[in-house]
């Protein structure tokens, strides 16, 4: 039965994009030891080079980790962070020179972009990212993104590529997004099991009640499994963008419009751009709480955080740093980049602009968390 997204069995909206970001795993991408699996990487990009002439491509790229661990006489991926820094910054260098390799017997050019939450939930930060990208795009080469793994701290980790390939596609403004790992799509269980079925479509939230995803087809070199990719998915369809997961076997398949994997409909319409990456990138280095006046005007309407509607404050943080605001019993309301140190804070409490303005000088009569540098959270 044709569905909603299908036009003759061929999903239309795969078949009509024309910019695509592709995102694959390191189990897809490495052998059972951590090492490059040449054949495999030769495989993706033929299937990418080979999607269409009018095409642009951006890839997601995990696998710098996984590609460092031979080399650095390494038998399995490391817990602290200090040594998988060090294999991300052996085996970045090894995956891109072999896409490069692989690329260019296509006689295309590939662009390294490494990427951090800093690199995007901040205003400047994050127009450089997206005009590199484009300006890749536009003179026919293939950036090729990844988390900055060797420099990324826990604080500013996007914690795995899934998340990071939904927000690079809300970044570049693609029209649709391909998560490739070793499993075909999602299940309505564990698929290694009898009597499970694959889920063709998934046009909302309801299409997911009552099935049990775990961590199905989580690889052992990688940090994502399915619960990662079905997150990703989620944020990328309500940002207006759908979404086809299914195994980097099926892509050639996938990016013809067939019926293979797991179809997300998109849910939403596009966001302004970088609320988005502050919902879901950021990570609050402390909190305000609101009185409830100060929690209806941030929710309901347009304003911006007043000192004189902040109650308390907690965490160590410095201006432009992410924030939390909850309500008066704790629950997170909204997220916002802060315009004040938190040690500057606690004399603004409950205080008019006008009235700090005059005992601490003009620098003082400004907001806390500017409307544009805030977003809602989702109840």
């Amino acid at each position: 039965m044709t569905g909603a997204g299908e036009l003759h069995g061929v999903r239309r909206e795969v078949v009509s994009s024309r910019r695509i970001v592709v995102k694959v795993g390191s189990s897809s991408l490495t052998t059972a030891g951590g090492g490059l699996d040449a054949d495999r990487v030769d495989a993706l990009v033929d299937t990418l080079a080979k999607a269409g002439g009018d095409k642009e491509v951006v890839l997601v790229s995990s696998g710098a980790i996984a590609a460092g661990l031979a080399p650095l006489g390494l038998d399995r991926r490391p817990r602290d962070l200090a040594r998988q820094q060090a294999a991300a910054s052996v085996g970045q260098g090894l995956l891109v020179a072999r896409y490069t390799a692989s690329f260019a017997r296509y006689g295309r050019r590939v662009g390294q972009v490494l990427l951090t939450t800093d690199d995007t939930s901040r205003r400047a930060h994050y127009r450089n990212a997206r005009r590199t990208l484009d300006q890749l795009l536009a003179m026919g080469a293939v950036p090729v993104v990844n988390e900055n793994d060797t420099v990324a701290t826990d604080e500013i980790r996007f914690g795995d590529n899934d998340r990071l390939a939904a927000l690079v596609a809300h970044l570049v403004r693609a029209d649709l997004l391909v998560l490739l790992s070793d499993v075909d799509g999602l299940y309505d269980g564990d698929p290694s099991l009898p009597g499970t079925s694959r889920i063709a479509e998934v046009a909302g939230p309801a299409d997911l009640e009552g099935v049990s995803i775990g961590s199905a087809g989580k690889a052992g070199v990688g940090t994502g499994g399915m619960v990662t990719k079905v997150e990703a998915a989620r944020i990328a369809a309500a940002a207006g963008i759908p979404v086809v997961l299914t195994s980097a076997s099926q892509a050639a398949d996938a990016l013809r419009g067939h019926g293979t994997g797991t179809y997300f409909h998109r849910t939403g319409r596009r966001s302004a751009d970088r609320l988005l990456w502050l919902a879901h990138a950021s990570t609050p280095r402390g909190a305000l709480t609101l009185d409830d006046g100060a929690v209806r005007a941030v929710i309901e309407g347009t304003a911006s955080l007043l000192p004189a509607g902040i109650a308390s404050v907690e965490g160590e943080f410095s201006a432009g740093d992410p924030v939390e605001l909850r309500d008066g019993t704790g629950r997170a309301v909204a997220r916002g980049l802060v315009t004040y140190d938190a040690a500057e804070i606690p004399q603004l409490l409950g205080r008019s602009t006008r009235d700090l303005a005059r005992d601490l000088g003009p620098g003082y009569e400004r907001e806390v968390v500017h409307r544009d540098d805030l977003v809602v959270l989702r109840r």
